[in-house]
């Protein structure tokens, strides 16, 4: 699958399911399960590494797990997934040359077909222009954006009239500097709904309402293995619960 397919499906009123992988065992559950994308999301630095913040995680760790999801694939290369990996912080906001760099080094030596950067600031846009006429295909991402947690915190975004025209308006910026499809984050439903009919390009949603061309979700929320949930991605089954119950039981049963 190819990043314009995503636009293919949009046209066609096709939904776009979204999951995250850190892992080949990751992978290959969510290459099982049908999902049309891979995000190897910077979110592997809370979920995975134990930070509190996406922050810490480095470009050498993305390309690590890139590489790893990359390997859990069964599927004939023209039947796998899109993967999409996070430019962690600081890889893409210190100027075009470095964020060139960093995703080159991504997509040359993973499985990565595309990066997804946040924000839509004039400097990132300059980068997003940059990478596309690189050939570098680009996901942006909006509302709650995880990397600017110390200004905007975990908290819904665009809750004012002022602040919705903003992710209204930088979401028309990230078309026009070439983004195949847009993340929103965390923000108001009608907003989410307002900006998927505006945009020709794919909208993907997490929190942020049904109305989305598609929704992205990061897999070990939707399993239950993560220690505390997000408001907006309640987990499926209580996995962290059943998993330590089946282990408790097989120590139980060895010791006997």
């Amino acid at each position: 699958m190819l990043p314009r397919d995503l636009i293919r499906f949009k046209q066609s009123g096709r939904s776009i399911s979204i999951l995250t992988a850190w892992d080949s065992l990751s992978s290959a559950i969510v290459e099982s399960a049908g999902a049309d994308v891979v995000l190897v999301g910077d979110s592997l630095a809370m979920s995975i590494l134990g930070h509190v913040t996406t922050l810490p995680v480095t470009l050498e760790q993305m390309l690590h797990h890139t590489q790893a999801v990359g390997r859990g694939f069964s599927k004939p290369l023209n039947q796998q997934p899109l993967v999409i990996c996070d430019l962690p912080f600081l890889s893409y906001q210190c100027g075009e040359d470095k964020a060139v760099a960093a995703a080159g080094k991504l997509l040359k030596n993973s499985c990565a077909a595309g990066v997804k950067i946040e924000g839509a600031e004039p400097e990132i846009l300059s980068v997003i222009d940059r990478l596309g006429r690189m050939g570098i295909p680009v996901m942006g991402h909006l509302g709650l954006t995880p990397q600017s947690v110390h200004r905007l915190g975990y908290r819904r975004q665009a809750e004012d009239k002022k602040s919705q025209h903003k992710v209204l308006d930088d979401a028309i910026k990230l078309e026009k500097a070439g983004c195949f499809a847009v993340v929103l984050e965390h923000i108001p439903s009608d907003l989410a709904n307002q900006i998927t009919h505006k945009l020709l390009i794919p909208v993907i949603g997490i929190g942020a309402g049904k109305d989305c061309d598609g929704q992205v979700r990061v897999t070990a929320d939707l399993l239950g293995l993560t220690h505390k949930q997000p408001p907006f991605s309640p987990p499926l089954i209580a996995g962290r619960e059943l998993f330590i119950k089946a282990l408790q039981d097989w120590i139980e049963h060895h010791n006997q």
